[in-house]
């Protein structure tokens, strides 16, 4: 299917690897000029030539820190308004209250939640004074159903899923429009490394939906349908791509 997208401008965080590297990677075939940022300068860098090679776009490697407020600012600028923002990049710990203290929470919580909600501020205000621009918030299955043993992603994911839906209901009326992405488990390098390494992990994805956990391209096209006009009349609305998980 085409998009429609080639052309457009997207900015990517989180872009290193896994879920944020695919969405740059689909956006990228799509036609999409794309700006890749996260930390690791070096493999934004090898991604930014991969896509320039395969797909002949033009494509912008930025090393920041995303919980950098003068970072972000900067980003920003470099950026200028793209025509989607897709905010990716977390690092949540695992942990009840009593292990993820008051300083990790934080710490997690600058780059998944602030960090997320920073950008979109920045972004939004130059998506409004073009009139039109399509954020695309990457969540997580977890706010769908918190539980204690991830108390920190749970309760991040679910204040995002109600920012998500707060700004995208009326920022259509600037010409924008706001959505939200819940992936349940996805095959990343991580995940897929310890399926293979592990038989307790190997036996847990065997009892996923479908035998298996989501291929990030799985999460990666509904980004790039979300973020096109294909999806034009969608906003404040989260989309969960988790096999059924959370309803089951």
């Amino acid at each position: 299917m085409d998009l429609g997208l080639t052309g457009r401008t997207a900015l990517i965080t989180g872009a290193s690897a896994g879920i944020g590297a695919e969405i740059a990677r689909v956006l990228a075939e799509e036609g999409c000029e794309v700006h890749l940022a996260a930390r690791s300068k070096d493999r934004l860098e090898e991604l930014a030539e991969q896509l320039r090679a395969e797909y002949g776009v033009r494509a912008h490697a930025h090393a920041v820190d995303l919980r950098s407020a003068e970072e972000l600012a900067g980003l920003s600028e470099a950026v200028g308004a793209p025509d989607i923002l897709v905010n990716n990049a977390g690092d949540v710990p695992a942990g009840t209250l009593d292990v993820v203290d008051e300083d990790l929470w934080r710490h997690a919580w600058e780059l998944k939640v602030f960090g997320y909600i920073n950008l979109t501020r920045l972004t939004y205000a130059r998506m409004r004074e073009r009139g039109h621009g399509v954020i695309v918030n990457v969540i997580g299955q977890a706010g769908e159903r918190p539980t204690a043993d991830y108390i920190a992603g749970g309760t991040g994911n679910a204040a995002l899923m109600a920012f998500t839906r707060a700004l995208g209901g009326r920022s259509w009326r600037d010409g924008i429009r706001v959505v939200g992405i819940n992936p349940g488990p996805v095959a990343t390098a991580r995940i897929t490394a310890m399926i293979e390494a592990s038989d307790r992990f190997r036996e847990m994805a065997g009892d996923m939906p479908f035998g298996r956990p989501a291929h990030p391209r799985e999460i990666a096209d509904m980004a790039a349908f979300l973020a096109s006009d294909r999806s034009a009349y969608t906003t404040g609305t989260v989309v969960t791509i988790d096999g059924g998980v959370s309803v089951g």
